[in-house]
């Protein structure tokens, strides 16, 4: 490990030679693939360059405890057991940036939430996961953009919606949250007071760029159609919605948001080429063996990954067996320990996955 971290950091310090290179500084292309390599690299160099330190002065502190001077003995015993545990907590965390990366982490992310048993209810908890997620996102500083939505029956809500959190590192922070979102609560429409469970499906999508997918135009086929729905007066009158087909696989993106049919278009576009993506990741994944499933980025979608429940004021991840009894605030978008505690999980999977 410390032979690769060594080679690292002579890499990082051949990049700022060359980021102050004039020749390099004269092709911005050139000059801004080394910033980025030089950026990637930061965090993982300064943490061993923090754990080299260390490891000098628990060296220095293990030769004053043979000191003359009883003051500087007394000294070094008092820091040797603070500086060991500092030179363990930075050895595990260059032992995680070690790790592969997930070439997705950076992008933005394609959140869809569907409605799924339940009815009406699943079709509100879609709407508050809805809520949950943009405020998380906001509060995290990224952008949220609908792509597309299908309100829910009488009760409101959503069948399904579909945004775009744009933001650095959007994707890295959000795809744990894929897989059945399980809610347990009395309706409002319940007169005896009954509790309901019903079940909401969320989707965490890397967004596709495009050198990496390319979609033969001649494999779409584009309908448009008048919008239907709430929308004021350019509904049903004007052919602004558009249906997107893609022949070879028979994906179909709808898109009626907008007024503007090309601006529907361009986002059921957006929405195709991060599916057909997601499509081609779970191919491979499915090629991978038995004994990487637990490594990250290869989670089963299907399986019920949390619950809400509400009488209990509890939410609950049945994969790390965190609980929190915060659910109010949870659904207000705190849900950034949650977030943690799932990265810590699968990191520490992926080291015993490494060895």
């Amino acid at each position: 490990m410390f032979a690769q971290l060594r080679e690292v950091e002579a890499r990082y310090q051949e990049l700022e030679q060359l980021l102050s290179d004039p020749a390099v500084l004269g092709k911005p292309g050139v000059y801004q693939k080394y910033a980025k390599e030089h950026a990637d690299l930061s965090e993982l160099v300064d943490t061993y360059r923090r754990y080299d330190k260390t490891l000098r002065r628990i060296e220095e502190d293990q030769v004053l405890l043979k000191d003359s001077d009883a003051e500087m003995r007394e000294l070094a015993r008092e820091e040797l057991p603070q500086l060991k545990q500092e030179q363990q907590s930075l050895e595990e965390r260059l032992k995680v940036l070690l790790l592969p990366r997930d070439p997705n982490d950076e992008k933005n992310v394609l959140l869809e939430i569907r409605a799924g048993t339940g009815g009406d209810e699943a079709a509100l908890f879609a709407e508050d996961l809805f809520r949950m997620y943009a405020r998380f996102a906001e509060n995290s500083g990224w952008k949220v953009e609908v792509m597309s939505s299908t309100p829910g029956g009488g009760m409101g809500g959503f069948k399904e919606v579909v945004a775009l959190i744009t933001g650095k590192g959007a994707y890295s922070r959000m795809k744990y949250e894929s897989g059945t979102h399980r809610v347990q609560r009395v309706p409002i429409t319940e007169a005896q007071g009954r509790i309901h469970t019903s079940a909401v499906t969320v989707a965490i999508l890397p967004e596709a760029e495009e050198v990496e997918l390319t979609i033969d135009p001649n494999d779409l086929r584009v309908d448009v159609y008048r919008s239907t729905g709430h929308g004021g007066q350019s509904v049903n009158t004007t052919d602004s919605a558009v249906r997107i087909t893609h022949l070879p696989t028979g994906l179909v993106v709808t898109c009626q948001d907008e007024k503007s049919q090309l601006k529907n278009k361009a986002k059921a576009m957006k929405v195709l080429r991060a599916r057909l993506l997601d499509a081609a990741v779970k191919k491979q994944n499915a090629e991978i063996s038995e004994a990487r499933k637990s490594q990250v980025g290869s989670g089963d979608r299907s399986e019920r990954i949390r619950t809400y429940n509400f009488p209990q004021g509890r939410v609950t991840d049945h994969r790390i067996g965190l609980t929190s009894y915060s659910l109010e605030n949870y659904l207000n978008g705190d849900i950034g320990f949650m977030i943690d505690g799932l990265t810590t999980h699968y990191q520490a999977e992926a080291l015993k996955q490494s060895g």
